[in-house]
């Protein structure tokens, strides 16, 4: 199974955008932060909130975030709505296989699919957020870790503050 570049990009969004807790993220600094096209960016952003992933937010303060608790987030149903058609393989299309019909292997690939699927609608983004959410945010190069549910991490005192 191969997912769509668009597919892979709408996930690291998540998981960027899940990270930020109900901060509000631009998609200057997540296309910085995985050091993708803004311009394909825009797209995949536009498409997540089509479909109710996340939430856009217009004006000077303006950003992205998540639309739902990442807890309702399924990373199987976010696959399936990005990818679309996920046909692994085209047995009956418009030049028709000459085996189509008698053939297990289109049955086989389709169950292959189904159970890819399922262990994905296994996992939710706050799982994704949660395993390893520190780390994720360190690598990122993020300041503070506020993954939904997750605290911000405690400033360091300073000097003024002692």
């Amino acid at each position: 199974m191969h997912l769509t570049r668009f597919t892979d990009y709408s996930l690291r969004t998540l998981i960027y955008v899940g990270l930020q807790g109900d901060r509000l993220a631009s998609i200057a600094e997540i296309a910085r932060a995985y050091a993708i096209s803004e311009h394909h960016l825009n797209k995949v952003v536009h498409h997540l909130g089509q479909i109710g992933l996340l939430e856009t937010v217009r004006g000077r303060n303006g950003g992205i975030r998540l639309a739902r608790p990442a807890e309702t987030i399924r990373i199987g149903e976010v696959v399936r709505e990005v990818e679309g058609h996920m046909a692994v393989i085209e047995c009956r299309g418009s030049e028709p296989c000459a085996i189509a019909g008698v053939c297990v292997l289109e049955r086989a690939l389709w169950e292959a699919l189904a159970a890819f699927l399922a262990v994905l609608d296994k996992y939710t983004l706050a799982d994704l957020l949660e395993a390893r959410g520190a780390a994720l945010a360190a690598r990122l190069h993020l300041e503070e870790f506020t993954a939904a549910g997750a605290p911000p991490k405690p400033k360091e005192p300073s000097a003024v503050d002692a």
